[in-house]
């Protein structure tokens, strides 16, 4: 595709006077777990592995998130399991990421630091499933698929971050019930659980289908992660497995007080410098943008965010740009990091195809801004709210619009003011 340059578009839309910026960071009061290795080795302790015979497999499930310090919390995780006489073997739990292949998910476990190498254990990336049962959700039939390397193994404990989730809201939104439904079900249980979520609810969904495949997996339970603001640890907790709908909604609870906001609700252009699925299953963290941009699912009311500018990807994404179809604007670099397999395997097995579109391409950052600027209608450089971030999951240090300096919160500190320039159309925020 034949995306205009700067000679096509530049006399469509004149230059528009910039406001001042200042660099800030933001610091709400947070808690944190020192160690989030030990705490995993510690509460792996609670989960029963009696009956177990020595030398019997155990499926660690991992998933494809940029969970703080995941590779250590899996290390000492997959060590304990040894240490216990049991062989431990990694199952990626993630759907259909990484391209929905053996291959890629081994790619994207790679891109967290997780390698046979490092944890000197065996990864079973087969995407083979076995369907175990239908079940009835409202209206719909749903076939349950569970990994059949999972299921091979003679216990399976997953690991994963409770979090609010990037397409609807619930008592259980993303953690242990999610991947072990949704993760372990590889491309096809994936496929066939968005597309009855959508219809009949997401929590409705999980919960008819979790004790099918409870049932099919030797599931001894599970290492749950709550992340506070700075996305570092803030609680670990073992959960038997027959407890992951009891135990998870109070869990739920602590990571939306603890999760990253950004300082401000309403805001007329926010720009991201990248997205990607290390940082969010959506891309950008949905809960932060107040965009889900799902079918039957309404969107946040806050925060209020009239434009959305995404810059990139991230490099630990390899390609897989779901989550750029929330932006408005985007840059030809952007579009030229893009997977479309990977993305396309994303957005087909979850049904929100939304998050794969394209948004105006823009050839570089300059006019990238000039057209978001322009669009804003009645653009006044002494009132306009722009938030510029890296990403959704690092919201600790961000630049905001002179305009909006008087508006934040008492956990911000200005450290310094600085311009917006333009360098061969690339943009840079350097000190006055």
């Amino acid at each position: 595709m034949n995306f205009p340059d700067r000679g096509d578009v530049d006399h469509l839309i004149d230059p528009q006077p910039l406001p001042g910026f200042a660099r800030v960071r933001y610091e709400p009061e947070t808690a944190a777990v020192d160690d989030p290795a030990a705490a995993a080795r510690a509460e792996l302790d609670r989960l029963d592995f009696d009956g177990l015979e020595p030398g019997a497999t155990v499926a660690v499930a991992l998933g494809s998130r940029g969970i703080h310090r995941i590779d250590d919390i899996a290390g000492a995780v997959v060590e304990a399991v040894r240490e216990r006489g049991f062989e431990p073997i990694i199952v990626p739990a993630m759907g259909s990421h990484g391209g929905a292949t053996p291959a890629g998910q081994r790619e994207v476990l790679e891109s967290l630091g997780i390698t046979e190498a490092r944890l000197d254990a065996e990864i079973d990336a087969r995407m083979d499933t076995d369907r175990v049962d239908t079940v009835t959700v409202g209206n719909t039939q749903l076939p349950v698929h569970v990994s059949t390397a999972a299921q091979e193994a003679d216990a399976v404990v997953v690991v994963n971050r409770v979090k609010p989730h990037t397409n609807y809201s619930g008592p259980i939104e993303s953690g242990l019930t999610k991947m072990t439904v949704v993760g372990l079900g590889k491309q096809n249980g994936a496929k066939a659980f968005h597309s009855t979520a959508i219809a009949e609810g997401y929590v409705e969904t999980l919960e008819a289908a979790l004790p099918v495949v409870e049932t099919a997996l030797p599931l001894v339970g599970g290492i749950a992660l709550v992340e506070n603001f700075h996305e570092e640890t803030a609680h670990v907790e073992a959960v038997a497995a027959g407890s992951f709908t009891d135990r998870e909604p109070a869990l739920l609870e602590r990571a939306y007080d603890e999760m990253a906001t950004l300082p401000v609700d309403d805001i007329d252009l926010l720009v991201v410098d990248e997205l990607g699925k290390d940082i969010s299953g959506a891309g950008m963290d949905t809960n932060v943008i107040g965009r889900y941009r799902v079918l039957n699912a309404p969107d946040p009311d806050e925060p209020a965010i009239k434009l959305l500018y995404a810059r990139g990807l991230t490099a630990a994404t390899t390609g897989n740009g779901n989550g750029i179809g929330l932006a408005d604007i985007t840059r030809r670099a952007a579009v030229d990091q893009l997977d479309l397999q990977k993305t396309y395997a994303n957005a087909l097995t979850s049904g929100s195809t939304a998050k794969a579109k394209l948004p105006l391409v823009a050839p570089d950052d300059e006019f990238a801004i000039r057209a978001a600027l322009s669009a804003l209608g009645g653009y006044d450089p002494d009132t306009v709210r722009i938030v510029w971030i890296r990403n959704t999951q690092d919201l600790s240090t961000l630049h905001v619009s002179e305009p909006l300096v008087d508006d934040l919160p008492t956990a911000t500190t200005v450290t310094d003011r600085v311009s917006l320039s333009f360098d061969d159309g690339t943009a840079s925020l350097a000190r006055d």
